[in-house]
């Protein structure tokens, strides 16, 4: 009988295990995903109901991006759901449907969509008045809550029919995706909150939506894109080591099988395959090099001073396909709590951990170089950063090198630690000791014998 109780046993241990983890994959979906440098941030959706009509109602929609250091970026967002019911869309200002549906059964008027599962976007800057609203017509894009709040929402208002005429009768939509401009985004439930309220425009007088949603989107580097996206090299005054990004950071070039993946900076035909890489713009098409990362950070320890220290940050553009505008750069470091000054970047700390200041924003300054060109000889920008030293200030085992480092909201790929420049006394003062100490137990060993 313990002979065929043991197996029997055996399975269903396995079986249990087996159906927890099925279970871990059906119930702990990517709504989880989580950015220790910016632990809330969010894409928050607000439904607002603001009128009934005869057969369903007006809303606002707006989409506020609560991200501190990541922003949407052209060609801009698109938001989609499906109707809970047979619910259609009249018209729609500051926004448009991507596609009409089959309208068929409607003779005199036709509606803006008929889709069960619509996909709307932004419309483009440019866009006659009588379509706008307020928040509108940005082509898409959303900059992040920390570069510019002003431009960190979007809206667009949409008539809704067929559906309910009361906040009773009323259904909410469900399964809601956000692309921005590719995948990323997960959206959570819908859930009913508290009616926003408005200002009016002289401020004194409070008006309030007859019925909100909402829905919160977060975002995770692992489902937007299957490789990293940029790569960190590092070198410094001390040493003349330049440590690049760690090879194939990004992807290898032995991997590429579609042609036309990666193109040489020197190619005879590089405006012609930039010029045909066709609407998808946001797809790297980038310059062979051994990471093979669109974007390249560089971090330089350039001089030492009795107080102070100097770093000179330079990003470099190996995308031929994008140029990436309102840019912006993460670094965590132990010393920025003791910045000093930075030139021709923007600077904000960020403070994740509440009173430990470790991590800095930087991003370029307005029509002077928040545009970073695409890859070539303007592809680039930089600029210095000069830090106090604090107590805990050493050059030694790469001290003075970032922790983590972020592009437009990425975790860049860092060298391996082993291979960071070390100072050039650290590891032959101890080589030269060692000898010396082995060849004079030698010499003492020669010269004993030679006498006994």
């Amino acid at each position: 009988m313990g002979f065929w109780l043991s197996p029997m046993i055996a399975f269903l241990a396995n079986f249990t295990v087996a159906l927890l983890f099925l279970l871990s994959c059906t119930y702990f979906n990517s709504t989880d995903a989580y950015d220790a440098l910016d632990p809330h941030g969010n894409i928050t959706i607000k439904w607002d109901i603001m009128s009934w009509t005869p057969d369903g109602y007006v809303a606002v929609v707006t989409m506020y991006n609560f991200q501190q250091y990541r922003h949407i970026q052209a060609p801009g967002w698109s938001l989609g759901w499906t109707w809970a019911k047979k619910e259609i869309i009249w018209s729609m200002n500051g926004g448009q449907a991507t596609e009409q549906g089959d309208c068929s059964g409607f003779k005199n008027s036709f509606p803006h969509c008929c889709k069960r599962n619509p996909t709307i976007v932004d419309l483009l800057p440019g866009t006659p008045y009588n379509q706008q609203i307020a928040n509108c017509c940005k082509g898409g894009v959303l900059n992040s809550w920390v570069q510019d709040p002003a431009h960190a929402a979007g809206s667009f208002q949409l008539s809704v029919g067929r559906t309910g005429t009361s906040n009773k009768t009323v259904r909410v939509p469900k399964n809601f995706t956000l692309q921005a401009p590719g995948p990323g985004y997960t959206c959570g439930l819908v859930k009913i909150v508290k009616p926003s309220k408005f200002f009016t425009a002289d401020k004194r007088r409070v008006t309030q939506a007859l019925m909100t949603w909402s829905v919160t989107c977060t975002y995770s580097q692992f489902l937007a894109k299957k490789t990293p996206t940029c790569c960190v090299s590092l070198s410094s005054f001390y040493n003349d080591t330049i440590v690049p990004c760690p090879t194939c950071s990004c992807g290898c070039q032995s991997d590429m099988a579609k042609p036309g993946s990666c193109v040489e900076a020197n190619s005879p035909h590089l405006a012609s395959v930039v010029s045909g890489s066709g609407n998808n713009s946001y797809l790297p098409l980038v310059q062979c090099t051994s990471h093979m990362c669109p974007v390249r950070v560089h971090w330089h320890i350039k001089l030492n001073y009795k107080e102070y220290w100097r770093v000179k940050i330079t990003v470099t553009n190996f995308n031929h396909g994008m140029n990436y505008t309102d840019w912006n750069l993460v670094f965590q470091h132990p010393n920025f709590n003791n910045m000093a000054q930075i030139f021709s970047f923007n600077y904000k700390s960020l403070n994740p951990y509440g009173a430990i200041n470790d991590t800095a924003m930087l991003w370029g300054i307005k029509f002077y170089n928040d545009l970073l060109m695409q890859a070539g000889p303007l592809g680039n920008v930089q600029s210095e950063i000069l830090l106090r030293k604090d107590a805990s200030f050493t050059f030694e085992k790469g001290w003075a090198f970032p922790r983590r480092v972020y592009f437009n909201g990425d975790n860049c790929v860092m060298p391996p630690p082993d291979a960071y420049p070390w100072l050039p006394n650290a590891s032959s003062r101890k080589y030269i000791s060692l000898l010396t100490l082995i060849m004079t137990f030698l010499s003492a060993l020669t010269f004993t014998n030679a006498y006994l």
